[in-house]
């Protein structure tokens, strides 16, 4: 048990932490609400597009934080909702329905099946065996969408008009469609800290730690990593969605492996298990790849010398800035052996 002060102080910094993460969030998102103004100010469109495609990513990048960072599921076949996702705005339009209340619960029904399925299988597995199942069940569905000619195969297809909501926003306008992806964000922001902080997320970071303790306390710890992974897969498949429309044109190559490596980047770049981190990381990565492809074509391997710094010098990753101190004065503490506390697995959301 930590002594009174230590322990009060220990209490200042995580509060501190908090609250310096709270603020940052809320610069963020009033950043990112003033860019349309911003970029129409500076006559610069491109860098609305950009701020776009950052949003999109996050939100699939979160997807991803919710099974990678809080449940320990490595995916590399997340990408595959993407293009599921994307497809599911593409092909209905390629038939003349262009309405999203057709293609988002399509969108959103395939992701969520192709999740349940997949995860079946997958969650049986951990580790290297997780890694390489997800990755052969994404190559399956690369390769059947490069297959069919009806879609344009490798060619892709070509999305005429975006999504219709039958004048509730108008899509085809690049300021609503930025408004649009950056309040699905921040609900999916919202929705995955309320997750993680509930009961079922509890017991979902209690099986990445300690799985078989899990099952001794009498959680069916299976059930609980497949709704992770359905859900997770599920808000993949509404970033997808946008993707589509913002891109206005789908090919396969949205669902290759290395788009999943991508995700992951952004990931663990922006801090694995944070709710800001994949904000930060889909920014981080956007732009550092906008930046250095305009100096050589050998930027993925800039991308790739970074990665390791990171990951070898500081696992927080960008987020893990906000909590530099309050991590420092923690290890301090805890060199103190009467301060030290044996870790539990609590399922108590209070606790």
């Amino acid at each position: 048990m930590a002594p009174p002060g230590v322990a009060s102080a220990l209490a200042r910094l995580r509060r501190g932490s908090r609250d310096r993460r709270s603020l940052a969030g809320a610069l963020a998102f009033a950043l990112l609400a003033a860019a349309p103004l911003l970029t129409a100010w500076l006559d610069q469109p491109f860098y609305l597009d950009l701020a776009t495609r950052i949003l999109i990513l996050a939100t699939a990048a979160a997807s991803l934080n919710l099974i990678l960072g809080y449940g320990g599921m490595i995916s590399f076949g997340h990408s595959a909702y993407l293009g599921i996702g994307a497809y599911a705005v593409g092909i209905p339009a390629y038939y003349g329905e262009y309405s999203a209340w057709l293609q988002l619960p399509l969108a959103l029904g395939a992701s969520a099946l192709f999740a349940f399925v997949t995860g079946l299988v997958s969650l049986r597995t951990r580790g290297v065996y997780f890694i390489m199942i997800t990755l052969a069940f994404a190559q399956m569905v690369y390769f059947a969408f490069v297959s069919i000619e009806e879609y344009g195969g490798d060619d892709g297809l070509v999305i005429d008009l975006r999504s219709e909501t039958g004048g509730l926003v108008d899509l085809e306008s690049n300021p609503q469609l930025y408004y649009v992806s950056l309040a699905v964000l921040a609900l999916v922001t919202y929705v995955v800290r309320r997750i993680v902080r509930s009961r079922f997320g509890l017991v979902v970071r209690g099986s990445r730690d300690n799985d078989a303790r899990m099952q001794s306390l009498g959680y069916n710890t299976f059930r609980y990593r497949l709704a992770c992974y359905v859900l997770a897969g599920t808000i993949a498949g509404f970033a997808g969605f946008l993707l589509g429309n913002f891109t206005s044109f789908i090919s396969p190559e949205m669902m290759d492996w290395t788009r999943s490596g991508e995700l992951i980047f952004m990931v663990v770049l922006g801090g694995a298990g944070s709710a800001l981190g994949p904000l930060f990381g889909a920014a981080a990565f956007i732009l550092l790849e906008e930046f250095l492809s305009g100096f050589s074509i050998y930027w993925p391997l800039a991308f790739g010398l970074i990665l390791i710094l990171v990951v070898l010098f500081y696992r927080g990753g960008l987020d893990g800035l906000l909590d530099r101190g309050a991590r420092t004065t923690r290890s301090t503490g805890s060199s103190n052996p009467s301060s030290r506390e044996p870790e539990r697995c609590s399922t108590d959301p209070a606790s």
